[in-house]
């Protein structure tokens, strides 16, 4: 009974069978593969994207006029000095020494250059309560950063020494090694902590430690293999820190699901009495195309982010997908190649009270909720598509309204940090002065007499067009004929005034003043026009990835399930997961309703690159489940069940290994929810969310009630397409009582 030779063909199956008669070759491979990556990596070292490369537009010519004429910009650096009760002045003697101190406490370190003084540049507020010393940190520009500590250090000192005054230091390097310091925080936190918890929630699914260490060992070493990988590729394709943490997060999810597939399935079938050799075939040619079909699926999808054009998303989208694809090979290389090492010493280190139940033999093992559950919806499917989808949209309703923007510092990080605090005071003081626009002006000979008028005309206009308060500085660099103008923005840190702003610099005071020059560039630059130079590229880009996405995560269910309807009704379902996790996000972050549960009070807006990340990642990752409890659906309808009886059993049997990935997952991604930067947060949150309601409502209610009411439509597969290529599996002959005998309207059309 239990040992019915099965015949199976296939890629995964093959690869299984090659590593199970293989066991030592496969695992041998395996690790040279790691060790080689990581090797090679290491000694290739990895190259980070370019702040310069990372936008096309204006942001980007300005960067390459800079590069071209070999202009070496200095980080800068500001003190502000500010009286706490608004009784001690510029003009008094204390302020005058405060200031003195700060310019040679600074200027000791020997990391800085250009110290001006507030008394020389008239970097003084109109209230006469604050003023900014300024100066350049010597060195190159990209380790500034690294640099930056002593002269934080030196400015707390004059600190100390004036307690009836404010006196902090912010700028390009020390606001870029807060967020460093406050990126590798997280990083390392989310590290540390995704690993227990997936362990944690493993050895409650199995009850023993050699099976949860094991899909926790095959994501720990794909992601140590694809870090190398990293390395080699970022001469290619530069990569970034944001790329290093969304791999993590991605390579600890999909690692430990695909594992937890396979194993789960092969378990089932040796519950099921047959031979560890046969449950290993069955595992091989089920659950392993099952993650070959969902990880080819998540690594198009990942794929989508490449057609964005921005170079960190680029890096994201380049990461991931090679995580998502070493963690599939594994899955269905080294993976049986262990468990057909193992054997029954998989059961090993038995945890107490957690061991599991063996279900009869004969039956896959079933879960009760699930099977409760479904009771009700096989019963009333058109009622349970109505309230779940009518819930479902109702939740992604808020993002229809949805707002993105770059998060400020303050946005960020919230404003209990110092150095957020001092950005708020120096906007409060000096508008728009802590981010100014940078015009960069590039003429044949920057000394003519018509550009010395432009600029003159631009300075003069930039204030009177209400798009500065002033001052405009001009710094005339005559031997590369550029010209730098600084520009502070009316509206500071309120971002919507600020582009406001640089809308009018760009639109009608540049044309009216530079633009009439022939043969001179002007592009405007800066923080604020980055930013709305990387919302305008990001946003032209949502419909060539979101098409490619979707076009080509429909042909894969069409090929691997060789159903029309099924194919439609994913894309469906994954469109509305996706839409209410948007939901989530917008009311969370930006309406703030429920903010202070996950830390996100006074953020108002969605960071501009969530909702297209969100997209391609959870379309990747959702099909997982469906591909998983899909498969399963397809594998009972074949063998003779009928289309309900085939829905109930696929879900009922699959819901264990779905819930506790999905456990799994939510938990991984939950810890991105508690980090300290926002955009982290609500990565976090966002997807957490999403695999929550997926691995629920979608799974659990919409999926089998659409496919109860659809019926035999669900198999549908027009005759023109039946020249398709057949990415189908043979499935095994059911370790069960005889199937029911289908009436004759139940004719199987797959």
């Amino acid at each position: 009974m239990g040992n019915t030779d099965v015949r199976v063909r296939g890629l995964a199956a093959r690869a299984g069978g090659w590593s199970a008669r293989h066991r030592w070759a496969a695992v041998g491979i395996w690790v040279l593969f790691v060790v080689l990556a990581m090797g090679l990596g290491s000694a290739a070292g990895r190259v980070d994207v370019d702040e310069s490369d990372q936008l096309k537009g204006e942001t980007h010519t300005a960067a390459r006029i800079i590069d071209d004429a070999g202009i070496e910009q200095p980080v800068g650096e500001t003190v502000l000095i500010q009286s706490e009760d608004g009784a001690v002045k510029a003009t008094s003697g204390e302020f005058r020494a405060a200031v003195t101190d700060v310019v040679k406490a600074v200027g000791a370190t020997g990391k800085v250059i250009d110290v001006t003084s507030p008394y020389d540049t008239r970097t003084i507020s109109r209230d006469g309560r604050s003023a900014l010393v300024q100066f350049d940190m010597r060195g190159d520009a990209d380790t500034a950063p690294d640099r930056v500590a002593p002269v934080l250090k030196a400015v707390a000192g004059v600190q100390k020494d004036h307690g009836s005054l404010r006196i902090a230091e912010i700028g390009g390097a020390s606001m870029k090694k807060q967020y460093n310091d406050a990126f590798g925080n997280d990083f390392q936190q989310a590290e540390y902590s995704a690993v227990p918890v997936a362990l944690g929630i493993l050895l409650i699914a199995f009850g023993a430690l050699v099976a949860a260490l094991l899909p926790v060992g095959l994501a720990i070493t794909a992601i140590m293999a694809t870090m190398g990988l990293m390395g080699l590729v970022s001469h290619v394709q530069p990569m970034s820190n944001t790329a290093n943490s969304v791999m993590l997060l991605v390579g600890m999810a999909v690692g430990v699901d695909y594992c937890l597939f396979y194993l789960r399935r092969e378990r089932e079938e040796r519950d099921a009495g047959r031979d560890p050799a046969t449950a290993l075939r069955i595992a091989a040619a089920t659950s392993g195309r099952a993650v070959i079909v969902s990880g080819v699926t998540v690594c198009v999808a990942m794929a989508g982010m490449l057609f964005t054009g921005l170079a960190t998303f680029e890096a994201m989208g380049l990461a991931s997908l090679m995580v998502v694809a070493v963690a599939m090979v594994g899955s269905v290389t080294v993976l049986p190649a262990l468990l057909s090492l193992l054997g029954e010493r998989v059961e090993k280190g038995r945890i107490p009270f957690l061991g599991r139940r063996r279900s009869r033999q004969g039956a896959p093992a079933e879960s009760r909720f699930w099977t409760a559950v479904l009771r009700g919806v096989l019963a009333r499917p058109v009622i349970s598509v109505v309230v779940a989808a009518g819930a479902l949209l109702a939740v992604a309703a808020p993002a229809l309204g949805m707002k993105t923007q770059q998060l400020t510092l303050d946005q960020e990080f919230g404003d209990t940090l110092p150095i957020v605090q001092t950005y708020n005071r120096i906007n409060d003081a000096f508008p728009g002065g802590s981010e100014p626009a940078q015009v960069v002006v590039k003429a044949k000979d920057v000394n003519a007499p018509e550009v010395r008028r432009a600029l003159a005309d631009f300075k003069q206009q930039a204030i009177s067009s209400g798009a500065s308060r002033g001052p405009v500085d001009i710094k005339v660099l005559e031997a590369q004929n550029v010209a730098l103008v600084s520009v502070p923005l009316v509206g500071g840190s309120d971002m919507d005034q600020a582009v406001k702003s640089l809308d009018k610099l760009r639109d009608e005071v540049r044309p009216a003043t530079l633009g009439k020059v022939e043969g001179v560039e002007a592009p405007v630059t800066g923080q604020v026009a980055g930013n709305k130079d990387f919302n305008d590229q990001l946003l032209g880009s949502v419909v060539p990835v979101f098409a490619f996405v979707v076009v080509f995560a429909f042909l894969l269910m069409l090929l691997s399930f060789r159903s029309l309807t099924v194919a439609i009704t994913s894309i469906l379902l994954n469109l509305l997961s996706v839409g209410a996790a948007y939901g989530i996000l917008v009311a969370v972050f930006q309406h703030g309703w429920g903010a202070s549960l996950v830390g996100a009070e006074g953020v108002g807006a969605v960071v501009t690159w969530l909702p297209l990340f969100l997209f391609v990642i959870l379309f990747g990752l959702s099909m997982d489940y469906h591909v998983f409890v899909v498969s399963r659906i397809r594998e009972a309808r074949m063998r003779g069940r009928t289309t309900k009886d085939a829905i109930q059993h696929g879900v009922v049997t699959t819901a264990g290994v779905v819930t506790s990935a999905a456990v799994i997952m939510v938990a991984v991604f939950a810890i991105f929810g508690t980090l300290s930067m926002q955009s982290m947060k609500q990565m976090g949150v966002g997807l957490a969310a999403a695999v929550l309601i997926d691995a629920t409502i979608i799974r659990g209610v919409l999926l089998p009630a659409v496919m109860t009411l659809l019926g035999e439509r669900n198999w549908y597969l027009p005759k023109w397409l039946h020249r398709l290529p057949d990415l189908t599996h043979d499935e095994s002959p059911e370790p069960v009582a005889p199937a029911p005998v289908r009436g004759e309207d139940e004719r199987l059309t797959v």
